[in-house]
């Protein structure tokens, strides 16, 4: 179930037209190959969640946003771009229905080669369908 969650959203991302528009790349792994600006999910872990009747899962994704530059503004509108679209995932997948999306956390880091990164992390709670 976590594999077909992270294709999914990282599909729901990649259709967005302000993160293709301001990403060179939108990738399953991090980093990927496409120079910076790009997106990655950076890690996962799932955990056993459901109910009496439909089991599901607990998972939690990393997402990692880079860029290089001092553009302070371009990196806050990339990532409010970001955060909108995780959290209007819709909820009817094939196969399982995503019922909490849940921001946890973000940091944010200068790296080398004038790099910015930041990191976002998200809960989904997920029900597979009966």
């Amino acid at each position: 179930m976590e594999s077909r969650f992270r294709r999914d959203l990282m599909a729901w991302l990649a259709a967005d037209p302000v993160l293709t528009a301001g990403l060179n790349g939108i990738r399953e792994e991090s980093p990927p190959a496409a120079p910076p600006p790009w997106l990655g999910l950076a890690a996962s872990a799932s955990a056993n969640w459901g109910a009496k009747e439909a089991p599901g899962r607990e998972v939690r994704v990393a997402l990692e946003l880079v860029l290089r530059g001092d553009d302070a503004e371009a990196l806050a509108e990339l990532c409010d771009a970001l955060e909108r679209r995780v959290a209007t995932m819709p909820a009817d997948q094939g196969g399982y229905r995503v019922v909490v999306t849940q921001f946890l956390r973000s940091r944010a880091e200068r790296r080398a080669g004038n790099l910015r990164a930041v990191l976002s992390e998200w809960r989904f709670l997920i029900l597979a369908d009966r």
